[in-house]
């Protein structure tokens, strides 16, 4: 059964920090849904009722695209050992860059830098859902994939700001991302 709150407690806090994926939904009025795996120890809880993640150079920029066009936002963790759980967030998100004044007060809760570091994801929560995942396989977790790391430390600052410029300037339906 569905619970509902308006911020995290510890319970969820601790779920939240064990788990090595989690997954990112936005979608624009018009257009894709977009639904995006992600990992690598990038997503922290910085309140109760504020988190985010760092978001790496990919191959595209649907969130941010589409949080500069309507900013609703989507985070879901799912137990894929132990106790079954399903916890999705959901509020108004935005994108920051380094040359954002609030990227400097933030980006610290993060940890070291990770290569190809794009921007953060932050989310200001309005609803907090918990349901049973008893539909959720189990999984055991081996390790991060290293690809995206490597990479990014191959292409460089220079070129990851190029490539930046060529394929993350507007999403997949023509939206601009802020790059």
């Amino acid at each position: 059964m569905a619970k509902f709150l308006h911020h995290l407690d510890e319970r969820l806090t601790a779920f939240i920090q064990q788990q090595h994926m989690f997954f990112v939904a936005t979608a624009p009025r018009d257009g894709r849904v977009n639904l995006s795996p992600k990992g690598m120890d990038t997503f922290r809880v910085l309140s109760p009722t504020r988190v985010g993640y760092l978001d790496l150079t990919g191959s595209g920029n649907e969130t941010a695209g589409h949080l500069l066009e309507n900013g609703r936002l989507t985070f879901m963790f799912c137990a894929f050992d132990g106790p079954p759980l399903i916890l999705r967030l959901y509020g108004i998100g935005k994108a920051l860059r380094a040359y954002e004044a609030e990227w400097g007060s933030l980006r610290p809760a993060f940890g070291g830098t990770i290569p190809g570091e794009r921007q953060l994801i932050v989310l200001d929560i309005a609803t907090v859902q918990t349901s049973c995942g008893f539909g959720v396989p189990t999984y055991s977790f081996d390790a991060q994939r290293d690809t995206l790391r490597t990479w990014a430390e191959k292409k460089g600052t220079e070129e990851l700001v190029e490539y930046r410029a060529l394929k993350n300037r507007t999403s997949i339906d023509g939206l601009p991302t802020g790059f």
